[in-house]
């Protein structure tokens, strides 16, 4: 088998498990019901996963790996404020929900079926994101841009919170575009409810 048609299978496999990891969860799609959805045997899915458990692992490194890479070129920008770098964060957040949203909702959703070393990688990713997070606003606190009174780690948890909960219900089709989502969130951040 050709790399190309061996990573179009990989990558096959990757995106009908999400879509029925999503529909019917984890815990509830048994490696047979993979196979069956892409009409192969049970040999294939163990040619490219180990386990269930190491596809979902896969699954959980490809979101966060790549929000970590556009949350660093993020931060990364010299041309743009913290204020600005913080709303491009939450925007690129409420966007992924929008842009990859069953692999999100099996992010926050099914981590609690991540065990071991697998879970140790990704927790130790998710932590990375945190802390990039927190050092967004603690260079927004040193500039000036946001308030020095409340600690950088409650605001980030404050955040992120909020960013991640959205999956339970922001719904792309819906009034409600990602960007004027993401204009709301920030708005309440920065300047609060208070008239």
């Amino acid at each position: 088998m050709g790399v190309s048609c061996a990573k179009m299978m990989k990558d096959k496999i990757l995106q009908q498990s999400i879509a029925l990891f999503e529909k019917n969860g984890f815990s509830e799609t048994s490696i047979q019901d993979i196979v069956n959805m892409l009409g192969v045997t049970k040999g294939t899915f163990y040619y490219y996963f180990t386990s269930k458990e190491q596809l979902l692992m896969q699954i959980h490194l490809q979101y966060i790996d790549n929000i970590l890479e556009q949350q660093r070129r993020i931060i990364d920008h010299s041309d743009k404020s913290w204020k600005e770098k913080l709303f491009d964060v939450v925007y690129m957040l409420i966007h992924q929900i929008e842009s990859h949203g069953a692999s999100a909702r099996i992010f926050f959703r099914e981590l609690i079926n991540v065990k071991g070393d697998f879970l140790n990688e990704i927790l130790a990713k998710r932590d990375q994101f945190r802390f990039n997070f927190q050092y967004l606003i603690e260079q927004g606190i040193a500039n000036g841009e946001f308030r020095d009174d409340l600690p950088a780690d409650m605001m980030t948890f404050a955040v992120l919170g909020a960013c991640n909960w959205s999956y339970m219900w922001f719904k792309p089709e819906g009034p409600v575009p990602d960007n004027e989502v993401a204009c709301i969130f920030v708005e309440v951040f920065l300047n609060g409810m208070k008239k």
